[in-house]
């Protein structure tokens, strides 16, 4: 059965780039491995031509795959391999784990996103920092625009160890992100300080200004770890 049936056109070229993402991903396409061409692949999945662009398009942004012209789309070598080895987040010392290697990770992410982004990768930065702010004056919280804020940071620092550490632990940073929403939104103002946290990261990138960039996502996750523990206390 092919990806059209009982799907709507608009998400075919999603299901297709996650099925070729996660084939990369898990080494069933080697680096440098010649991918099928534009027509096999529209018979492979049963979708049509532009589909198959889209999806590739995507992963050629994302820098999973490149391109030489006369010969095709090639497979690049993303460093990582699925599983990543991360588990089920299982108790608090897992949480605290997981904010320990965000720290780690994002505020470096942040600096590369302000000192490489480009128009595309901004605007969906932008995206998702508007999906938080329309949440936030209905004194709302949304994990899926925040964890996207994030991820969005992390692709636009052009590095895919980065992007692909943050989709691999999607699962887990959203526990956080979920306890953190309810714990500031206890508090009339929590849910508008946390907006502008995520505000400034936005405005040092889009700025250039990757020292700052760094320190704000750094104060960032730092908080929200202490905002999150204290209301578990």
């Amino acid at each position: 059965m092919g990806l059209e049936s009982g799907t709507a056109r608009r998400s075919l070229g999603d299901l297709v780039f996650e099925r070729m993402h996660r084939a990369i991903k898990s080494g069933a396409y080697k680096p440098d491995e010649r991918l099928p061409t534009e027509h096999d692949l529209a018979i492979e999945f049963e979708v049509s031509r532009p589909i198959i662009r889209e999806a590739l398009g995507r992963l050629r942004e994302q820098g999973f795959i490149y391109s030489r012209r006369g010969a095709g789309s090639f497979v690049r070598a993303v460093g990582m391999r699925e599983p990543l080895g991360f588990g089920q987040l299982e108790n608090v010392a897992d949480l605290l784990n997981c904010y320990e290697f965000r720290l780690a990770v994002e505020p470096a992410a942040a600096a590369a996103a302000a000192d490489r982004h480009d128009a595309t990768s901004l605007a969906a930065i932008c995206q998702a920092l508007e999906l938080m702010r329309d949440a936030t004056n209905r004194q709302s919280h949304r994990e899926d625009a925040d964890f996207q804020f994030h991820l969005a940071i992390a692709r636009a620092g052009g590095n895919s160890y980065f992007y692909t550490a943050m989709e691999a632990l999607k699962d887990h940073i959203a526990v956080g992100m979920k306890f953190h929403g309810a714990s500031v939104k206890r508090e009339a103002a929590g849910l508008m300080r946390v907006f502008a946290e995520h505000e400034a990261i936005a405005e040092a990138i889009a700025a250039r200004d990757a020292a700052k960039a760094k320190q704000f996502m750094h104060a960032h996750l730092t908080g929200s770890r202490e905002r999150l523990f204290l209301a578990t206390k």
